[in-house]
C-alpha cells in the first residue's frame, strides 16, 4: 500500500523534502507503525521523531494519534507543535 506523507514546519527543513510517498508491505498499518519506519532510516528522522520529541500527526487532514489506522492512500501529515499568542 502507499501513503503520502507530508513533512510542514522545521521538519520538512531536517528531513530534505515537503512530502514523500511511502510504501509499506502491512495491510493496516498504525501511526506508530509508520513513526516506527521513519525512525528506522537514523539520522534527522530518528532524532525529530524520538519518544522524547513533541509532534502532531493529521491523517487525511484530521488529527491523530498513535494508535490511529491508516490505509492505501491516506495522507500522513507530521508536524510540531504550534504555539500562538
Amino acid at each position: 500500500m502507499k501513503l503520502k506523507l507530508v513533512f510542514l514546519a522545521k521538519l520538512r527543513e531536517r528531513f530534505g523534502a515537503s512530502e514523500e510517498i511511502l510504501v509499506v508491505d502491512s495491510e493496516s498499518p498504525t501511526v506508530s507503525d509508520i513513526i516506527n519506519l521513519l525512525v528506522a532510516r537514523g539520522g534527522a528522522w530518528a532524532e525529530e521523531l524520538s519518544v522524547d520529541r513533541s509532534y502532531r500527526i493529521a491523517v487525511n487532514q484530521e488529527m491523530g494519534g498513535f494508535e490511529t489506522l491508516v490505509g492505501d492512500g491516506d495522507e500522513l501529515a507530521i508536524f510540531p507543535p504550534v504555539t500562538g499568542g
